[in-house]
């Protein structure tokens, strides 16, 4: 276990004093500042209340998701008691608000909102784990999280993503655009026929 300290000591060092610049620097607290209590997750959600109205209560419940990890994952971190990492002559280049840091609330969020938004959007997957995988690498960047505080923090927040209860799908309507064949996806709008008794 001591040789796992090391390493994840090792590790963050690394990352808060290799490669660092004033632009990337502040991208990635503005990247902190989207998961910043799961703000950000929860404006994604439900924006896409907005824009997909046919599924608004998915994804106004998915908006939920990152809060609700938030709390979660506070009390996980009331009972490891885990502090702030510290680095001589590096400090944290963000703030947080409290000195506690095992698991890392940003990347449960994070996870945890991509996951769950992921299965209202199948195909925004992609994007939204890309961007939880930044918010993610960006704690121990600025020096706010060892590694495995995020390691811990990305493995909660999925747990929690997949178990987050979510309403059932609406039912496409047969004279809707979006009701196709699937065997056809380039065929005109297939409307059914009513057979006569």
């Amino acid at each position: 276990m001591q040789a796992v300290g090391r390493a994840d000591q090792r590790l963050l060092v690394v990352l808060r004093t290799r490669g660092h610049s004033e632009i990337g620097d502040r991208i990635v607290q503005g990247l902190g500042l989207f998961g910043e209590m799961g703000s950000g997750w929860a404006a994604l959600g439900l924006t896409g209340s907005l824009l997909r109205r046919e599924d608004r209560a998915r994804w106004l419940v998915a908006a939920t998701a990152a809060p609700a990890a938030i709390l979660v994952n506070y009390g996980v971190k009331l009972t490891i008691g885990r502090e702030r990492p510290l680095i001589e002559d590096h400090p944290p280049l963000a703030r947080a608000p409290s000195k506690l840091s095992f698991p890392s609330a940003h990347s449960t969020s994070a996870v945890a909102a991509a996951t769950v938004l992921g299965r209202v959007s199948p195909a925004s997957r992609p994007a939204l784990f890309a961007l939880a995988g930044a918010i993610c690498l960006g704690r121990p960047y600025l020096g706010m999280h060892y590694p495995s505080d995020v390691i811990a923090g990305a493995t909660l927040g999925f747990a929690l993503g997949r178990v987050y209860p979510l309403p059932s799908p609406q039912p496409l309507d047969p004279a809707s655009e979006a009701w196709r064949d699937p065997a056809e996806p380039d065929a005109k709008r297939r409307i059914p026929l009513e057979v006569s008794p």
